[in-house]
């Protein structure tokens, strides 16, 4: 394989991982005592639009980063990754796990001035939580109703248990509540509101400008006392990574989330002590690199195929030598870095073998012909981050060698998320499954049949298995610890021998952030959160 066709070799990709390491040794760095500072503008580089700001309706890092400085959720995770209440002050469940009540916090108003109430919780979670959301569909798909005996009491009522451990772990990222009074006459979907948010968070919507910006200022009246310290907050649009890069050098940007810069400018940036790089506070979001199968196309129909494609491609080599030391070989949908349910590597695997996967593509009866071509592929890739390009050129030069030709077609965010998830106009698809806490908050619903329409990152493969689907449903909603990890191996040895999706990468995302930043990276999903306590120092 020519290697060198791709955008980066193997000691750009070490270099990156050395230095990197070096700061995630200290990545907070040692400063003496500081008084917070109140004020000053926080610019953060944007680099995918997905043409949506609200978490409530769409569950993505990409919606957060904005919507969750605007909008709250019941729930988040605290420093040490234990659920802490936001809008919930507090919550109990029942013993049989059919009932669980939140006690919601009072005296917090919605950015127009209108009371926050259990109402808003009632509304979001039955008509956006279960019917929108992805993930959040299949989370709530249990749930019978919500019941507001009084406006800062919400209880919710479940057909089959609910696990009280699964849910405030989902609702950090699946619990973000939107105003009733906006979104209850009309289509939910085509609110304007979804572009202009208002919520109940630190930072008001000012103004957004496509392709350019998007500009949140302090909310005078949010509830938390002194909060927040910056006065604003810029979302600058940037695609070009290398410029992202330069702008951050300039001073001009701030931080740049989610591994949205190129491997080689993370690498020089680590050694400038203006910035911190670093994988601290994204330890919530371990992700995995994906290939997504549409059914739809008979040739990945067939079982035989979709193996061939995985046994064909050398999933090490490409790790060794492009990704170095943050990233490691992938198991299946359940990363390793899950404690509670990690299988272990005993479930079916595709290790590289050019002769096996050749031999299953004869067996299916896709035998070459002129040229050696099999069959030709359109790969969809995301445009999330700098390793899914290269995985995609990857992809494309190890099928080329067992005589699939593939035609790689680039887009936009939200031109991604609509053909893939939407229009389901792709052969292949690749981008990040995200990990988060439990395989029932953003895993299973990449294989839980009965998704919405266009729910990205959701099943909308064209398969359904009801083996799968019973083993999912069974393990969301049982209480014994035990009992809920043996399901999810069982789970795991299901889809990694049906493969509508294979998950051969777990990586973890690494953050790029000025060293005049106080108060970052400490929490699990700390991109994701409010940034109420964020401050710059002078």
């Amino acid at each position: 394989m020519d290697v060198t066709r791709l955008e980066i070799n193997r000691r750009t990709a070490l270099m990156t991982s050395a230095a990197i390491a070096a700061n995630v040794l200290d990545p907070m760095r040692a400063f003496a005592q500081e008084t917070p500072r109140k004020g000053g503008v926080f610019n953060v580089h944007y680099g995918a639009e997905q043409r949506q700001l609200n978490p409530s309706i769409q569950a993505s890092t990409g919606v957060y980063i904005i919507g969750g400085k605007i909008q709250e959720n019941l729930v988040d995770l605290d420093s040490n990754g234990q659920p802490v209440g936001v809008l919930a002050e507090s919550w109990e469940a029942s013993p049989d796990g059919k009932t669980v009540t939140f006690k919601l916090r009072k005296g917090v108003t919605w950015h127009d001035g209108k009371p926050f109430t259990s109402a808003d919780v009632e509304f979001t979670a039955m008509q956006m939580w279960k019917k929108i959301l992805n993930y959040g569909s299949t989370l709530q798909l249990f749930l019978d109703a919500v019941d507001t005996p009084d406006p800062q009491t919400a209880i919710f009522r479940y057909e089959r248990p609910m696990p009280l451990n699964l849910l405030l772990r989902a609702l950090p990222d699946l619990g973000y509540v939107s105003a009733k009074h906006l979104y209850e006459s009309g289509d939910i979907r085509q609110n304007p509101t979804n572009l202009a948010p208002i919520g109940t968070g630190p930072f008001k919507f000012v103004k957004y400008e496509r392709g350019q910006y998007i500009i949140a200022d302090r909310n005078p009246d949010y509830w938390r006392p002194n909060a927040p310290y910056l006065d604003r907050i810029v979302w600058r649009v940037i695609t070009d990574r290398a410029a992202a890069a330069a702008q951050m050098e300039a001073g001009e940007l701030h931080y740049s989330p989610f591994s949205g810069l190129t491997i080689s400018d993370m690498a020089r940036l680590g050694k400038d002590k203006r910035f911190i790089v670093t994988t601290k506070g994204n330890e919530g979001n371990a992700r995995t690199n994906t290939i997504e199968f549409n059914f739809r196309r008979k040739e990945l129909s067939d079982v035989r195929v979709r193996r061939a494609i995985a046994h064909a491609i050398n999933v090490p080599f490409f790790i060794d030598n492009f990704l170095g030391d943050f990233a490691k070989l992938g198991t299946g949908p359940i990363p390793s870095t899950s404690t509670d349910f990690y299988p272990g590597p005993n479930t079916p695997q595709y290790p590289y073998d050019k002769a096996r996967a050749a031999a299953l593509l004869n067996e299916a009866g896709f035998k070459p012909g002129a040229g050696g071509t099999r069959f030709s592929l359109r790969l969809l890739p995301a445009p999330w981050g700098e390793d899914i390009s290269l995985w995609s050129t990857f992809i494309q030069q190890s099928l080329s060698e067992v005589g699939i030709p593939i035609e790689i077609v680039r887009n936009d965010g939200g031109g991604f998320l609509k053909q893939v998830y939407d229009e389901h106009a792709f052969d292949l698809a690749t981008g990040w499954h995200q990990y988060r806490n439990d395989p029932a908050v953003s895993t299973t619903v990449w294989y839980r049949s009965g998704q919405p329409k266009g729910a990205p990152w959701t099943n909308q493969w064209g398969w359904e298995d009801a083996v799968v689907d019973k083993t999912i449903d069974d393990a969301a909603t049982e209480i014994d610890l035990a009992k809920r990890k043996a399901l999810y191996t069982e789970f795991v040895k299901e889809v990694n021998t049906e493969l509508p999706v294979w998950m051969p990468i777990e990586q973890i995302f690494v953050t790029v952030i000025s060293a005049k930043a106080r108060n970052h990276s400490n929490t699990p999903r700390w991109g994701s959160t409010s940034w109420h306590d964020l401050w710059l120092s002078a």
